[in-house]
């Protein structure tokens, strides 16, 4: 609960300790700052238990509820967040054997009835599991990925026992095997897992299924959303133009202008969302960004800042030009009063520095993770012809991450911690880290979907690597598959599955109480809320519609 009184004071808390308080005031400790607090939560006793409050006063004291709930939190451990990295790509192992499995019995692909079939599988094999995993099997997340693992395991087993090319022989030419180079499909799930969890994530952390210590950090700590955050923005820069090695057409002025035009998109959503909220009433959590600042802000400025640094200095200093960045804003917030400013300079009312103070001096660090994912894009989207260099590829991002993250266990021991809320080094260095080993996890999945394939001969297996052949039906097949699959959905339209999120989110939260809603029932709205989300998306993927307004 939060309740400002006349000194300045503020009370934060969650609902158990608010209920605790409410049996014992003496809680507070003592003191005049405890003096106030107590005074502050007397008053907030007296407006919640007071029967005839207006209409409004009973909004804005379960508008104080839900931003209490999402305050003040210190996030999860490391280790934590990279073993939830293991749970997307087990998943899409299952979802591509089980497939296997059915054209070995079937000889054929898609399932009967496919837009609605394999919209059902998709969403019980990689939506599904992401769910529960976050909310009731979050305790015991490391069970349910051995279990993931252990059945893998032995379907693969299986594949191979009843192929009719013998194992050894597989994996003895597997390694000279050739591929087609049309996508990179580790980069693309990687996108589309990003977007799909921070959907989840924003509207579960509004619910008390969601373990409070997967949510933001209040200043300083590892949330999963924290990770989340960063990611977003590594994915977006991985396939950027200047990732993907196209040239700047004409003078360099014209590209940024054009790159100006490009982001008023993120512009109009994020004013849009800025209104919406004023407008509304909904509850708001200052400290993540500012009283006017949000992420779509973040975005443009954040594209728009990095095109004219990549039009400027040469693309393939873009990791450079991240350590530069993030090193001397750290710099910054050490040898100067920034960092007090930011994080306890509370007169948000002076100007507009002030009160979006979080959203405006974070950027340099989003430009930071930005620049570092186009980096890691112009590395990965180099033509690479044999299985062999994938898997030096994917090696070589899972080497990076070590060496980030000895990097940031070396600023956690010598610097500060992770924050979000500053963006500084040791957050760059983790959003980096993490971001490099989730891919390198996504590839050795899709190593072994591959794998799969040699041995079954089952080619069609959707968002996934195929071995080189020259043009034959089986394309045509393939190609059909890809319509009725999920990730390429997503993908397709991701943009607008991330606002279609933020929506229903919205929505969700004006018909739901969600801080009184039992487990069963949080997780029953949660699988409501992601199936319209990706039923909607799938609908329009399978008619070919790509919504852009730029």
């Amino acid at each position: 609960m939060r309740h400002g009184v006349e000194s300045g004071s503020i009370v934060t808390l969650n609902r158990f300790e608010f209920a605790s308080l409410q049996r014992n005031p003496g809680g507070l400790g003592s003191g005049p700052q405890a003096t106030a607090n107590r005074y502050a939560v007397k008053q907030v006793f007296v407006k919640l238990n007071f029967r005839s409050l207006t209409v409004k006063s009973v909004a804005m004291s379960q508008k104080d509820l839900k931003e209490a709930f999402i305050s003040n939190l210190n996030g999860t451990s490391l280790q934590e967040v990279a073993l939830g990295s293991f749970l997307a790509p087990l998943c899409l192992i299952n979802r591509g054997l089980i497939l296997t499995i059915y054209y070995q019995a079937k000889k054929t692909l898609p399932l009967p009835l496919p837009l609605i079939s394999h919209l059902i599988l998709d969403f019980c094999l990689l939506i599904l599991p992401l769910v529960l995993s976050c909310t009731v099997l979050s305790s015991v997340l490391h069970q349910v990925i051995l279990g993931l693992t252990v059945v893998s395991a032995f379907v693969l087993w299986y594949i191979h026992h009843v192929s009719i090319q013998s194992a050894q022989r597989t994996v003895s030419t597997f390694l000279k095997s050739h591929v087609q180079f049309k996508q990179v499909p580790f980069v693309t799930i990687f996108r589309v897992f990003v977007n799909v969890k921070t959907a989840i994530s924003i509207l579960a952390v509004d619910f008390s299924v969601f373990p409070r210590r997967y949510a933001k950090a209040e200043t300083y700590g590892t949330g999963v959303m924290d990770f989340g955050v960063g990611a977003y923005v590594f994915a977006n820069a991985l396939v950027c133009p200047e990732a993907r090695g196209k040239n700047i057409s004409g003078s360099k002025m014209n590209h940024i202008a054009k790159q100006l035009m490009s982001v008023w998109p993120l512009v109009v959503l994020g004013m849009g969302r800025l209104l919406s909220l004023k407008m509304s009433g909904y509850q708001e959590h200052v400290t993540e960004y500012g009283v006017h600042w949000n992420f779509f802000f973040t975005l443009a400025i954040v594209r728009v800042v990095a095109s004219v640094l990549l039009a400027i200095l040469p693309v393939n200093k873009s990791w450079l030009v991240a350590l530069l960045i993030s090193g001397c804003y750290q710099f910054t917030l050490e040898t100067s009063s920034l960092k007090a400013f930011i994080i306890h300079n509370n007169d948000r009312e002076k100007d507009f520095l002030h009160a979006n103070k979080e959203g405006i001096f974070s950027v340099l660090g989003y430009v930071a993770i930005y620049m570092a994912g186009v980096q890691v894009g112009l590395y990965v989207m180099q033509p690479r012809s044999n299985v062999r260099q994938w898997l030096q590829t994917i090696f070589n991002l899972f080497l990076g991450s070590v060496v980030l993250y000895t990097a940031l266990y070396a600023c956690l021991t010598f610097v500060e911690p992770v924050s979000r809320r500053l963006a500084n080094l040791p957050f760059f260095l983790w959003s980096v880290a993490q971001s490099l080993f989730f891919m390198s996890c996504l590839g050795t999945a899709d190593m072994v979907l591959l794998l799969s394939k040699r041995s079954s001969g089952c080619h069609l297996m959707p968002t996934s690597w195929n071995l080189y052949k020259k043009q034959s039906d089986s394309d045509k097949k393939t190609d059909e598959i890809e319509r009725h699959c999920i990730v390429q959905a997503v993908s397709r339209n991701q943009l607008l599955f991330f606002l279609l999120a933020n929506v229903m989110t919205g929505l969700t939260n004006y018909i739901v109480d969600t801080l009184s809603c039992s487990s069963s029932f949080s997780v029953c709205v949660l699988l409501s809320y992601m199936f319209v989300n990706c039923s909607v998306i799938q609908v329009l993927h399978f008619f070919g519609i790509t919504l852009k307004f730029w």
